[in-house]
């Protein structure tokens, strides 16, 4: 028996829920959102839903955390299990290796061009949540967790040294979230990147304003 999309979605929620997030950025409203900007922008792009919502659903089933040496290889390892669980679903074989590609190429991490509309989709889809106002949440949410300042005092905002997110929340704007629309797949993802970059430059212009000359 082919299973259903609705189908799908109760197994992938049940799946993630015993399988829980390694950080409180990638938890299931994060898969939610992510789904949701992906059926957004494959409608947009044509994109097949057969491939884009499972490897939507399925793009961080396995975690890493962002400190971890392995963390390039958590796509890769989240690919195999969303295959291993599709399986055991018994959703269609063909779909798998689009399916899997997509998630691999998904992360930011692993480097991998994706090759298909549906990967480029999924991919802007998961980018698109790390801007805008729950990128900014999700940012300091996880800048917290990992015990990490809000900004480096003497420089906070990387004027005269190299950022490195790893001494600061702040500094992950300026390593990752700001280079994101330029690496958007879609015409659809890019404008909205655009719209959301410019929400999270407002935001550091505000936060240069009120700390002032502070140190």
């Amino acid at each position: 028996m082919i299973l259903r999309f609705a189908e799908l979605e109760i197994k992938c929620v049940q799946a993630l829920g015993v399988h829980a997030a390694g950080d409180a950025a990638h938890d299931l409203m994060h898969i939610r959102r992510v789904v949701a900007n992906a059926r957004r922008l494959a409608e947009v792009e044509n994109a097949k839903t057969e491939v884009v919502l499972p490897a939507a659903w399925l793009h961080d089933c396995v975690t890493v955390a962002k400190d971890s040496p392995q963390r390039a290889q958590a796509s890769r390892l989240a690919a195999q299990q969303a295959a291993d669980w599709l399986r055991e679903w018994n959703y269609e074989e063909r779909w798998l290796p689009e399916i899997t590609h997509a998630i691999e190429a998904h992360s930011f991490s692993a480097g991998l061009a994706p090759t298909t509309i549906e990967a480029k989709v999924v991919q802007d889809a998961d980018r698109l949540d790390a801007l805008g106002a729950v990128g900014l949440a999700r940012c300091l949410m996880l800048g917290g967790q990992m015990q990490r300042s809000l900004y480096v005092g003497e420089d906070p905002f990387c004027e005269t040294r190299s950022p490195d997110d790893s001494r600061a929340a702040v500094d992950h704007f300026y390593t990752k979230l700001l280079t994101l629309q330029d690496t958007m797949q879609t015409a659809a993802g890019r404008a909205e990147a655009v719209r959301r970059t410019e929400f999270l430059k407002t935001f550091l212009a505000e936060l240069k304003r009120e700390i002032g000359g502070t140190r």
